[in-house]
């Protein structure tokens, strides 16, 4: 202590500047440095929390892309599947429509020809009748006296035949 003195420093003085500085250093590190360190090491946590967050959040992303893809790429295939059906059902309508067609022309054509035929009967059974008629007006004008109706009848199937 003495050599202390001899350097102009009070022991004294310096024991209650160390003890001051002790409670100084315990008050810093009890009150300031702990919730500081706390804040860092909550702050730290919370950046790699967001780190992983961000990382998971990537991963969720790249697998919504794939997701994506493979819905996009089944929704193709059944868009496909879908207008094949639908162009074959068209085609089979058609050719039902086609086969109606034919159908009913022929069946129109069928009722005309019949309906020609009637009249073509009708206008010779009236042309037949009508021949009758000049037949028998020739025959009287030729004969000039009339026969009797059996023999007309008869005359008029030879004239006729």
């Amino acid at each position: 202590m003495e050599l202390l003195s001899k350097l102009g420093i009070d022991w004294k003085l310096l024991l209650a500047q160390i003890v001051n500085f002790l409670i100084l250093l315990f008050i810093l590190y009890r009150f300031a440095y702990k919730p500081v360190l706390k804040m860092l090491d909550d702050r730290s946590s919370k950046i790699e929390k967001g780190l992983k967050d961000a990382e998971d959040s990537q991963k969720k992303l790249q697998e919504i892309t794939l997701k994506e893809r493979e819905i996009i790429k089944d929704a193709r295939v059944e868009a496909l599947a879908i207008l094949a059906k639908v162009e074959e059902q068209a085609r089979k309508n058609k050719e039902e429509i086609i086969a109606e067609a034919k159908s009913s022309s022929e069946k129109v054509l069928k009722d005309a020809e019949k309906k020609i035929k009637e009249e073509k009967n009708k206008m010779m059974s009236e042309v037949k009748g009508e021949i009758a008629g000049l037949v028998v007006m020739a025959t009287k004008k030729v004969i000039s006296e009339k026969l009797d109706r059996g023999k007309d009848i008869e005359l008029i199937k030879k004239a006729i035949q």
